[in-house]
This record gives C-alpha cells, sequence and structure tokens, in this order.
C-alpha cells in the first residue's frame, strides 16, 4: 500500500517531502549541535568537519551508483520500446503471407496491439491493458496456428516466428517498465546516508552557533533534486521523464496508412 502511495505521488510534492525531510534532519543536528556548544566541548569540532565531508562523499557516491542504475533501466525501456516496434511491424508485414481472410484477422489484431500499448504508455490503466494484450496473444495465436496447420511451409512458418518473437517480447517490455526497479535495501541505505550526513552537517553549523541557512538551503535542495530525478526515473508510468513512444507511433501511422491504401 505505501509502495502504491508513493508512485500516486506527484513528483512535486515528492520534491518537496524530500527537501522537508532532509531540512528536518538538518535541524535535529543543528539542536544537538547547540546543545555541545552551550557545554562548550572544545573537542567536537575536531574530527566533526572530516566526518562532515566524508558523509557528504558518500551520500553523493550513493546517488551517482542510484543514478547509474536508474538511467540503465530507463535505457533499457528505451530500446525495448523500438524492437516491440520492429517486432510488431514484421508481424504485420509477414500477415501478407497469410490468405486473405488470415491476414485481415491479424492484421486488424495487430493494430489493436499497438493502440492498447500506447494507450499503457499514455497513462491508462496498465492492468486492464495487459489483460487486453494476453487476449490478443491468444487470438493472435490461434489465427496462425489454425493457418499454419491447414497450410504448413516456410513461409507460414515464418509468421509464426513473428507471433511467437511478439508474446516474448511483451513479457520483456513488462518486465523492463514494471519489475526491474531500484533495490528496496539501495533506498534504505540512500535514505539512512542521507540522514546521517544531514545530521552531522547540522551538528557542524549549531556548534558555530550560526544557522548559515545561505549555505545550507542551496545545498540541501541541490541533493532532494538529485534524489527527485532518481525516484522520477525510477517510476516510468507515473514520473515526468517518460520513454519516448515515437517508434511506435510511427509503425501506428504506417498501419493507417496502409489500410486508407488499401
Amino acid at each position: 500500500m505505501h509502495v502504491r502511495l508513493f508512485e500516486s505521488l506527484h513528483i512535486f510534492w515528492l520534491f518537496v517531502g524530500i527537501a522537508l525531510m532532509m531540512l528536518l534532519f538538518c535541524e535535529i543536528g543543528y539542536q544537538f549541535g547547540r546543545y555541545v556548544f552551550k557545554r562548550k566541548d572544545k573537542d567536537v569540532p575536531g574530527p566533526l568537519g572530516s566526518m562532515v565531508g566524508g558523509l557528504l562523499g558518500m551520500l553523493a557516491f550513493v546517488l551517482a551508483f542510484t543514478f547509474s542504475i536508474a538511467s540503465s533501466q530507463h535505457e533499457t525501456r528505451r530500446d525495448n520500446v523500438l524492437e516491440e516496434a520492429n517486432i510488431i511491424g514484421t508481424a504485420y508485414l509477414r500477415a501478407d503471407l497469410l490468405d486473405e481472410s488470415s491476414e485481415t484477422i491479424v492484421k486488424d489484431l495487430l493494430k489493436s496491439y499497438v493502440d492498447i500499448r500506447l494507450d499503457a504508455a499514455r497513462g491508462s490503466d496498465i492492468n486492464e491493458a495487459l489483460k487486453e494484450s494476453a487476449a490478443i496473444h491468444r487470438q493472435l495465436w490461434n489465427a496462425v496456428s489454425v493457418y499454419a496447420i491447414a497450410n504448413p511451409s516456410p513461409l507460414t512458418s515464418l509468421m509464426i516466428q513473428a507471433t511467437n518473437d511478439l508474446i516474448d517480447m511483451h513479457e520483456k517490455r513488462v518486465t523492463g517498465a514494471l519489475r526491474n526497479r531500484i533495490p528496496f535495501s539501495i533506498w534504505l541505505a540512500l535514505a539512512a546516508i542521507t540522514a546521517l550526513a544531514m545530521i552531522a552537517l547540522g551538528t557542524q553549523v549549531g556548534y558555530s552557533a550560526k544557522r548559515r541557512l545561505i549555505a545550507v538551503i542551496p545545498l540541501v535542495l541541490a541533493f532532494a533534486v538529485l534524489v527527485t530525478l532518481v525516484v522520477d526515473l525510477n517510476r516510468p508510468q507515473s514520473g515526468l521523464i517518460k520513454v519516448s513512444q515515437q517508434s511506435m507511433v510511427d509503425l501506428q501511422n504506417s498501419m493507417d496508412g496502409n489500410k486508407s491504401g488499401n
């Protein structure tokens, strides 16, 4: 349930929440630093600067590592869109190898399939899109297999292969879009290191008896922007950074043009 709530949050409110949490941890550290300052504990400042620098460096490293994972997954999703468009286009062309009635059925199903995929990418109900895609898979396979059994030949085997590739590509794309996400353990480590770094930074600021908001707030906002960017890349269905569907749109247009030409 908490995962769904997290996924449903608008990216702006997500950024605000991350920034406020970081400021909260910084304030906790500041209050602790002020407490130490009042006690006049002169032994604290020595290692504190090095610890703050080390934690901020560690936070930057974990952020870079997490961003690399999210960026790689984004590229995989983009490549999957292009590959699926090519596979569907191949199946659409090979439908010409069937008889007229089977060709019409297969091409209509493929057109509906492309429409469903584009609607899902544009924000329609993903679960409903998956059900409709599975139904089209069954209808395609029945239409092609029935014709192949009645008319076995090397040409019909090409259509069988194209249909099989299309079904396999569906699972590959679903896995890349919905299941390949940044592991929870990495998010947990990122949250822990962020909290520790902000507390240490706040403690250092508090010990100096000056808030130094001019320096602290830009730093916090910069890290919050980076974390928000990683989160946005990690949720392709609801984020601002979306995978381009241009190859599928081009395929859809070519199918419509082919239909009007006929």
